[in-house]
């Protein structure tokens, strides 16, 4: 099984996000989360960092610059999604990520606490 380690620069990105009112609230996770095309047109604008900051997780012993190298998606690369961090927080408790588990929860009371 891999081993995750925090990524910061999400989980600052993801409070900015938040503050910033860019968020939604209910959505069908499953259907909206950001699937190989459309992750690919999004590197295609954007670069490496920027990608980097859409997940929460950085894969122990992967390369930089690679797909395999971020794992624990909490948008759909414009807003968070309620659902995704609680899908971040659900996948990382399963697998006992506890780090990424709790950033992703800390990042989900911010929210609420936002959102009202």
């Amino acid at each position: 099984m891999a081993t995750y380690e925090v990524n910061p620069a999400a989980v600052r990105r993801a409070r900015e996000l938040i503050d910033a009112k860019q968020y939604v609230l209910d959505s069908d996770w499953g259907a909206v989360q950001p699937g190989a095309a459309a992750e690919n047109a999004y590197l295609e604008k954007h670069s490496w960092e920027e990608y980097s900051a859409w997940h929460l997780g950085l894969t122990v012993g992967a390369n930089d610059e690679t797909k395999a190298r971020y794992a624990f998606v909490y948008g759909d690369l414009r807003r968070v999604h309620r659902t995704a961090l609680i899908a971040c927080v659900y996948r990382a408790s399963e697998w006992r990520h506890k780090d990424v588990e709790l950033a992703a929860h800390d990042l989900l009371q911010h929210l609420d606490a936002t959102a009202g």
